[in-house]
């Protein structure tokens, strides 16, 4: 996915000199998970910048960039580290189109490395997407395998709206894929690339016995729990990869919810007003006739995202998964 997402910044500065990456050490040292390494030596020190440690000013550079109908792609180092930027992004950057009639939008994409299972600190290991899905004019979307990873991410640039990319580092390097030199989209500036390359949910695994939803580093997991379920105990799990969490695809959802009759969301993030939640009450609303138990829920806890030394017990697991299947199941 590391790869991927170079790839994809690499292929977009390359045709359209307004995009610009900015952020702490993505410059110099190639960002700390080394998304940007060699975007220097390729494009220069006026489209890749290093800032100072200050994810307020990170944010707000952008937005002006876009007012001047940059392109900007704003990287922060850490999922926690948002909360500084928070303003500029909720008061700001989802309000320019609707305060100008949409003469202006804040055409930025913040890249956000996100969730736990790397052993790192406090403040380092938070899932804060549900944050961002609550703010109107904001989209958000998470990739699981490198080929969405690369695809999703140049769509994101190109998306005239603001675009919160959460990026599940715990599979940064833990998965691979192939991923084609070609795009499968023009590079311009459309909503048809957004909703054609990241709105819709993507069909990880066919199942008609358990709808399973889930995103980022959640879906190798579920992926994982699904071949138990079936080697196990016949159970024919399908797996939902969300991809866009915000807007979400209701069609997708309740369509597979409706065919399988049985539905669980799986998340890292804590349980309380989370994506699963969202999508739960989606399902109840619209098809619930066709349901043969209430969706379940797998998730973080309602704590915050522990030291490591207990990150295992915090984090979804397929055990875990597996066990919120068979509950769902039993009804």
């Amino acid at each position: 996915m590391v790869e991927a997402l170079n790839l994809g910044l690499r292929q977009v500065m390359a045709k359209d000199d307004r995009v610009v990456v900015l952020g702490q050490d993505i410059a110099q040292t190639g960002g700390v998970f080394r998304v940007t390494a060699g975007l220097l030596d390729e494009f220069g020190g006026d489209r890749v910048i290093d800032t100072p440690l200050a994810e307020a000013g990170i944010v707000g550079s952008a937005i002006g960039m876009s007012l001047y109908g940059m392109l900007p792609v704003a990287e922060i180092q850490f999922d926690a580290f948002v909360y500084p930027g928070f303003e500029q992004i909720v008061v700001h950057a989802a309000r320019y189109a609707w305060r100008t009639r949409g003469e202006c939008p804040a055409s930025i994409v913040v890249r956000i490395p996100y969730g736990g299972g790397v052993r790192a600190p406090e403040l380092h290991s938070d899932c804060p997407e549900a944050l961002f899905t609550h703010v109107p004019g904001l989209k958000v979307v998470s990739p699981s395998t490198p080929g969405d990873a690369r695809n999703m991410l140049v769509a994101a640039i190109l998306d005239p709206d603001p675009v919160i990319f959460m990026e599940p580092k715990r599979i940064y390097r833990s998965i691979r894929g192939d991923v084609s030199d070609e795009l499968p989209f023009p590079i311009t500036s459309s909503d048809d690339i957004y909703n054609n390359a990241i709105a819709h949910a993507r069909t990880a695994r066919n199942g008609d016995d358990l709808a399973v939803f889930t995103y980022g580093a959640t879906v190798p997991l579920c992926m994982d729990a699904a071949a138990a379920l079936s080697a196990d105990e016949g159970v024919e799990a399908r797996v939902v990869d969300l991809r866009s969490l915000y807007p979400l695809d209701a069609d997708a959802i309740t369509a597979a919810a409706s065919a399988c009759g049985r539905a669980l969301v799986v998340h890292e993030a804590p349980r309380m007003a989370g994506i699963g939640a969202e999508v739960s009450s989606l399902i109840h609303e619209r098809v619930m006739a066709d349901l043969e138990a209430p969706v379940g829920r797998v998730t973080g806890f309602d704590v915050p995202s522990p030291q490591f030394a207990n990150e295992d017990d915090y984090l979804p697991s397929v055990d875990r998964i597996v066990a919120g299947a068979r509950a769902v199941l039993s009804w």
